[in-house]
């Protein structure tokens, strides 16, 4: 795991506002509807913070909520190695864990759609070693995943779907 720069006390303190909340789950509905809508080809990429000038792709993650039973689907930056597709559970270094994170927990056969292409697959919390290898790569690929691995004190999990 690479080390801590911040601590979570600077974490800023408007990121944990219901306005945030709201805005953040309002995008993330618009996003998914919009790249359903054009196949993917808008919607596909991320370029927020470390994003701005460096594009993140982006995937539609839909699994089973493990309350209502219903798909849920939410847009996610991934890295793909091969076949598998690896996620970040870092919800912008808040202190929990995203409700996507806990319903595949709870139910690991997920989709993951890229563009057109839907791949049903089967997802696990990487290992301690895996994470480890896989992190600083994360971390390469969208930088700002430190920053919030920074502002919490939680493990952020990483998500392998194969």
């Amino acid at each position: 795991m690479s080390p801590k720069k911040m601590s979570p006390k600077e974490r800023p303190d408007q990121l944990d506002s219901p306005f945030v909340a709201n805005i953040i789950k309002w995008g993330s509905r618009l996003n998914t509807r919009v790249y359903r809508l054009t196949g993917g080809r808008l919607g596909n990429t991320w370029r927020v913070g470390a994003a701005l000038r460096k594009p993140i792709p982006v995937c539609l993650l839909t699994t089973v909520g493990r309350r209502s039973g219903q798909p849920r689907t939410v847009p996610l930056l991934y890295l793909r190695e091969g076949g598998r597709f690896v996620l970040v559970a870092s919800q912008g270094g808040l202190p929990k864990n995203p409700a996507w994170y806990l319903n595949l927990r709870e139910d690991p056969e997920v989709v993951v759609e890229v563009g057109r292409e839907r791949f049903e697959l089967v997802a696990r919390t990487a290992s301690e070693e895996e994470r480890a290898e896989l992190w600083p790569r994360l971390v390469e690929m969208y930088a700002d995943f430190d920053t919030y691995d920074a502002w919490t004190e939680r493990t952020i999990p990483v998500v392998i779907c194969e």
